[in-house]
Formats: structure tokens, sequence, C-alpha cells
């Protein structure tokens, strides 16, 4: 089945490559030249992937992003300029599921819409739901649910993140490690994106974020008690 991607840039010349380039391989791409018109877009016709500038006429790309996020679970990738490094920590932080400077290569994008379409296949689960400190979380419908009874939901990384240290309960983690463990076709964007991840995680956490402890120099482990059932 066709994948479509959503292009989010106001440079005509970008839209109009990413449409020849990707279209001869297969997929079919939408193009907008602000945010408004991307949300927009997106409600009218979803899309297996969005390609968002952060440097757009009506609004960055972080708040596109921030919005995106909060209706939607589609893969990103993030375009930045070449020395905008503190941006794409951002930009992961937000959500972002990969970034590329400009001016990119085609082939360069076309790998990593490949990588960034394959991490985010479902994936299997052993257990239909695991409890710890009051949490109980659904694998399949990647709802945690709280002590209280509320509901957080969780992106596809975060999700992977804490099954890591769910499924390795009182184990320390490295980053190697939880990066193969989180992303199972080994590819990933950035030698320290887990810890981006371990920062919203216990932030998406509250207070029981505290259970993600860090083991300097070793890297992460859970310190609470875990049970699977399922």
């Amino acid at each position: 089945m066709e994948k479509r991607i959503l292009v989010i840039d106001d440079d005509p010349d970008i839209r109009r490559l990413l449409q020849e380039y990707l279209g001869r391989y297969g997929f079919l791409v939408a193009s907008v030249a602000s945010g408004r018109a991307g949300l927009e877009r997106l409600e009218r016709q979803p899309a297996d992937l969005v390609i968002l500038d952060i440097r757009l006429p009506d609004e960055d790309g972080f708040e596109v992003l921030r919005k995106l996020r909060q209706r939607w679970e589609v893969p990103v990738i993030m375009l930045t300029g070449l020395e905008d490094s503190a941006d794409r920590v951002v930009g992961l932080e937000l959500g972002a599921d990969d970034y590329l400077t400009k001016p990119f290569d085609p082939r360069e994008l076309l790998a990593r819409i490949r990588a960034v379409l394959r991490r985010c296949r479902p994936v299997p689960e052993m257990a239909a739901e695991y409890r710890f400190a009051g949490f109980r979380l659904h694998p399949e419908s990647r709802e945690l649910v709280g002590p209280g009874g509320e509901t957080v939901r969780l992106s596809r990384s975060e999700q992977r993140l804490l099954l890591a240290f769910l499924q390795h309960p009182g184990r320390t983690l490295s980053r190697d490690r939880l990066l193969e463990l989180c992303e199972p076709h080994g590819e990933d964007i950035f030698d320290r994106a887990i810890d981006v991840r371990v920062l919203r995680l216990r932030r998406r956490l509250g207070e029981a974020g505290a259970l993600i402890v860090t083991e300097r120099g070793e890297g992460y482990r859970f310190a609470a008690a875990v049970e699977r059932s399922g």
C-alpha cells in the first residue's frame, strides 16, 4: 500500500524536489507552504509521515509540532539549519521522530523516511498489561493509566522506552542497550537521543518519574517492582 507523506515547507523548490523525488519511489506526496495549511491538510486527509520545516512563515515548526502531537501520532521528520543543534534537541523533546539538516541529500532523506516508517510499525507485545507503582500500561492502546485513574497518552518512542524498563526492572541498562530495545531495526538519529526520551518519559510519569534512576557513566535503571499479566 502506498504511503502518504505531507511536506510542510515554505520553500517551493524543496516542495517540488520532494514531490518529484519521493514520487519516484512510490510515495504519495502532498505539500503545503505553512503550518496552518499543514494542520488543515491533516484534518482532511491523514498522512503516514510528515516532513516539517522549523522555519515557517506563519509560526515556527515547534509550535506546529506541539499542535500536531495533541491530535495525531503520525511520525515527523524535522528539517533544521546547519547551525541549529539546540533546535534538534527541542524537536526530539516535543515528539519528533528524526531530523535532517539543510541542505540535504534526497537519498539520505529517503533512507530516513524508510527507517522511521519501519520503527513506527506496531510491535508485538508479550503481556496484556504491566503494573508498577499504581500505574497500568496497556501496550496495544499506548495508554498509561495512573494511580488516580487518569489516562496518560504515550508517543511510540515513550511507550517503547517504558516497555524496555518494565521488561527489565531493577537492571541498569546502558544507552546502547536501551536503543537496541527501543529501535528494533537498529537505526537511530542522535547519539544522545535516549537522554531526551528519558526526560520526556519522566515528565509523563510526574512524581513517579523519579523511578527512572540515572546511573552515572552506566545508563538508567527502573527502580520499581513490576507485575505483568496476560
